[in-house]
């Protein structure tokens, strides 16, 4: 009897042994008003391309997500079949309730995930920042109404020291929290942001403060991939070379304008940037200015279709030599000069060594001025 017990006790634990922990896994619930018989999918980016993680099928407004599994909190994105627009949120191996209308999908309330809720505080503390930009805008449009082109102009030049003031506090206040929660999953998003207006020796600053355990994750794997390029066209670099095609379709190389003008500026932008189009009056007045004293600007767009690059060049009379490939966010030279936002800029003197970027407005005046005047 002894031996029987000693061999069922002995089966129990081999079976308890061979038995794997269960893997930690996500459950979606949706809850969605208006959404019957509606086709959901939850994606993530890669790539600069949105990929299928799963999806399903509502009925009478709710649906589930089951099943799956993450390695850390990732940012992802649930949207419906055949429409636009998403809803962003973090997700993590936890049940999630996801809450709202169908027209409003991207207003959404997602719950259940810690890190969701800490990114939700995070943007909440933005908010003083993003209202006092805000009001600077509704100022410029009540201003604008008006039509007094002296008044606007009086207003843009004292806005814009504000603007960046408020800019620059925003920035502080990211690179601090950062600083603050090294192990918190929502940096490599607040990071990703901030990367595109801050030099490489800055990004992998705040990269080295945080932990290990969030260096791993994807996107701030890509943005150490980014620095790397950034390192290469960093000022005192030798701007690389391209290649690509102008409005005629001829080839026309970066090389084959250095050393035939004092200075040049390598202009990234497109139709479609309204940003890129409010600074372009500021370059066509340096250009003009400077010019014949040895200035010239070679244009890259990052435009989809010729035919509104072409309109865009000469609604805002671009006389300079203007290339692109047409391919959007995949150009080759932006790319090349790690551009991963526009409007951007490098500054390249007579041998083709990159001496400044992102001059806008009066900082591109005064830094042609002190090369070319000697001011």
């Amino acid at each position: 009897m002894k031996k029987i017990f000693y061999l069922l006790f002995v089966a129990t634990l081999l079976s308890s042994c061979n038995t794997k922990p269960k893997e930690p896994s996500y459950v979606i619930n949706g809850k969605i008003i208006g959404a019957d018989g509606i086709t959901f999918y939850l994606q993530k980016r890669e790539a600069g391309s949105f990929v299928k993680l799963d999806s399903a099928v509502s009925a009478k407004g709710e649906f589930t997500i089951k099943g799956g599994s993450v390695k850390y909190p990732d940012k992802v994105y649930l949207s419906q079949k055949d429409k636009k627009g998403n809803l962003s949120f973090y997700l993590e191996n936890a049940t999630l309730t996801i809450t709202g209308s169908v027209d409003s999908l991207a207003y959404a309330k997602v719950t259940g995930s810690k890190t969701q809720d800490e990114y939700l505080a995070y943007q909440e503390s933005l908010k003083p920042f993003e209202d006092s930009i805000s009001k600077l805008e509704t100022e410029y449009e009540t201003i604008k109404k008006t039509e007094d082109k002296a008044k606007m102009a009086d207003f843009e030049k004292s806005s814009d020291a504000l603007y960046n003031k408020i800019s620059a506090d925003q920035n502080a206040f990211s690179k601090k929290y950062i600083a603050d929660n090294p192990k918190s999953y929502i940096t490599p998003f607040i990071l990703s942001k901030l990367s595109y207006e801050l030099e490489a020796v800055e990004i992998e600053d705040l990269i080295n403060k945080l932990d290990t355990s969030i260096t791993n994750v994807t996107v701030i794997k890509d943005i150490k991939a980014r620095v790397a390029v950034m390192k290469t066209v960093a000022i005192g670099q030798k701007a690389p070379d391209f290649t690509m095609n102008d409005v005629n379709d001829q080839p026309i190389a970066l090389s084959s304008k250095i050393g035939k003008s004092k200075l040049i500026l390598i202009d990234f932008w497109a139709s479609w940037c309204g940003p890129c189009r409010q600074e372009n009056p500021n370059v066509v007045k340096v250009f003009k200015e400077y010019n014949k004293k040895g200035f010239d600007v070679y244009g890259v767009s990052l435009d989809k279709k010729k035919e509104n690059w072409l309109k865009a060049i000469e609604k805002d009379q671009l006389t300079w030599t203007q290339v692109s490939d047409l391919q959007f966010w995949n150009n080759a030279a932006a790319k090349l000069y790690a551009i991963n936002s526009i409007p951007s800029n490098l500054l390249i003197d007579n041998t083709g060594t990159i001496i400044g970027r992102n001059l806008r407005g009066d900082a591109l005046a005064n830094k042609v001025k002190e090369v070319l005047d000697g001011k």
